[in-house]
């Protein structure tokens, strides 16, 4: 699936079934639902769920758990916009 696919599927219900979990915790971000973005992940133990529970902890405004997070997933808190580290942790989970 490519970004522009991924974007466009987020029109629809449900995220697409071939989509891994953290990429279907992304997309429901993407909805707009926190709450079901983060249920997806929260539980998961791979390097990519704790990135992407550390996005989703950043944009809930809590830095130090996302902090945490993100050492969990080998990463940094990077200096960008929630909207441009949403985009690239898409696209590395695409590829």
């Amino acid at each position: 699936m490519t970004f522009d696919e991924y974007k466009v599927s987020i029109l629809g219900e449900a995220p697409p079934v071939n989509l891994n979990e953290e990429l279907k915790g992304l997309w429901w971000d993407g909805k707009g639902s926190w709450d079901k973005s983060h249920e997806t992940v929260q539980d998961l133990e791979s390097e990519n769920a704790a990135w992407v529970h550390a996005y989703l902890h950043r944009k809930e405004g809590d830095i130090w758990n996302a902090d945490y997070w993100y050492r969990r997933a080998g990463k940094v808190r990077p200096a960008t916009t929630l909207d441009q580290e949403w985009v690239h942790i898409v696209k590395t989970l695409l590829d």
